[in-house]
């Protein structure tokens, strides 16, 4: 492992997702430490990410999560510092952080997801909201366009709750994405490697209690079932990893991703939600869970993702 050289686990951040992260986190540097990687967890909301460079860390694995950690700009500082980092790098990491530019690639490039609006701070009155309905149907899902984690997301059932999902939305972002709900199984896909080697792993189906994925269903109770094999009818879970891997490469990502996607329960169309750069990796988390029925450990998971960290530049200064 000493070919790693001094490696440092980035954590925590001033995110909203940064007691994700720093779980996260815990568990990628204790995965690193017993495989005999020289690596050192490093908050960069209590530190300078010059300090990097200065105390000599030859790379750095990204677990931090939210705009302020995979949206491109801790990303673009490792760029200026020459430091290979893991996961896409600078514009997929940025891209993917939005999801209306996503959904705009997406759907550019024939791929499904589902119908939205968007509504900018400041841009909209009460009846442009009361509106949305009528365009995509109840029930419809009313979420920041730059968070994780289920932060900020409700789901509307009637015109009365539109109000209220926006301003609840509109406290942590500018830009509130309304997206038709698809009603159906919800799966998620990841992804590890980068262009035509990138590889599919297995499909993983979420069944939370009442159908609430919410941020406490994801990372605080164990009664969510996670179901790998995810027992999808004949066929499904080879289309849903074909479609993901092509959503993942028009954003030119890149070391790993997960897509989250919605299957539709009538047609059994798939709808691909988002895709996330820097998913999570705590104990909680579904990449690990995929990986894991693959065949591959979370240490083992760990040392290959360190072992693709990479520069948009393709050299260290």
């Amino acid at each position: 492992m000493s070919q790693f050289g001094k490696v440092a686990v980035l954590m925590g951040g001033d995110s909203t997702e940064r007691e994700v992260s720093l779980m996260s986190g815990a568990g990628v540097l204790q995965a690193l430490l017993s495989k005999g990687v020289d690596a050192h967890a490093f908050d960069p909301a209590e530190r300078d990410l010059s300090d990097l460079k200065r105390e000599g860390f030859a790379r750095c694995f990204i677990a931090l999560h939210g705009r302020l950690g995979e949206g491109g700009a801790v990303q673009g500082a490792l760029e200026l510092l020459g430091i290979p980092y893991t996961g896409s790098g600078v514009m997929a990491s940025s891209i993917a952080m939005d999801k209306v530019m996503t959904k705009r690639i997406w759907i550019s490039e024939g791929i499904p997801t589902p119908r939205y609006a968007l509504l900018r701070q400041g841009a909209f009155d009460r009846r442009q909201v009361i509106e949305v309905p009528d365009t995509l149907g109840l029930p419809v899902i009313v979420k920041p366009a730059h968070e994780g984690s289920s932060f900020g997301v409700t789901k509307v059932v009637g015109y009365s709750g539109m109000a209220g999902a926006v301003e609840s939305a509109g406290q942590l972002d500018s830009d509130i994405l309304c997206e038709q709900c698809i009603e159906g199984d919800e799966v998620t896909c990841p992804v590890l490697g980068s262009g035509d080697s990138a590889q599919a792993l297995p499909v993983i189906r979420i069944v939370a209690p009442d159908g609430n994925y919410d941020y406490q269903n994801k990372y605080f109770t164990d009664t969510t079932q996670y179901l790998v094999p995810a027992g999808l009818p004949a066929g499904e879970e080879e289309a849903i990893q074909a479609l993901v891997l092509k959503a993942y490469r028009v954003l030119d990502c890149r070391g790993w991703g997960r897509v989250d996607v919605m299957i539709d329960g009538k047609t059994r169309q798939p709808y691909l939600l988002e895709i996330n750069t820097s998913p999570g990796m705590t104990g909680h988390s579904l990449v690990p869970k995929s990986a894991l029925a693959a065949g591959i450990s979370y240490e083992d998971l760990c040392v290959s993702l360190l072992a693709h960290a990479a520069l948009d530049v393709g050299a260290t200064k």
